[in-house]
């Protein structure tokens, strides 16, 4: 039985390895993980345990960086984007089981639009990833990728500018 009163987390940074001129606003969850030079963490993130940023990247508010993701260098992951690392491959929640867990690796120069969900995957380098994409496979191959799941968008006159 409940004693009537909640117990209260806060969010914090914390035994994070950063570089030099990061910023971080406030508030975000930021702990255990490596935040490379020039780094931008917008408010209302998260990102775990273990995770690597690589210099000059940007996250935007309200994303969410969960643990064995990488992202490399110039990268800008936009407002609201999710990272998974639980696929529910045994039928529902690993429930910590870090074994069932699957690791993404972002590469240089990846921008990914507002509300996309990454799952584990790998991505090449200079990848566009369309707001609200869903990137369900590995990108091996640079372009503009969008829908759900994320398909490359054939290059045009309208979009090479």
């Amino acid at each position: 039985m409940s004693d009537g009163f909640p117990t209260l987390w806060k969010a914090q940074v914390r035994d994070v390895v950063c570089g030099a001129r990061v910023k971080i606003v406030e508030p975000a969850n930021v702990y255990e993980c490596e935040l490379a030079d020039d780094c931008f963490v917008g408010p209302f993130v998260e990102i775990q345990k273990g995770v690597k940023i690589g210099p000059r990247t940007k996250i935007q508010s309200h994303s969410f960086i969960c643990e064995l993701v990488e992202i490399g260098e110039d990268c800008f992951i936009g407002h609201g984007v999710v990272f998974v690392n639980d696929l529910f491959s045994g039928g529902g929640p690993a429930r910590g089981n870090r074994a069932l867990w699957k690791e993404t690796r972002i590469g240089n120069r990846v921008s990914i639009g507002s509300n996309a969900t990454v799952l584990p995957v790998q991505i090449c380098d200079d990848v566009v990833i369309g707001a609200g994409a869903v990137v369900t496979r590995d990108i091996t191959i640079s372009g503009i990728y969008a829908g759900n799941p994320a398909r490359p968008i054939p290059r045009t006159a309208s979009n090479e500018a």
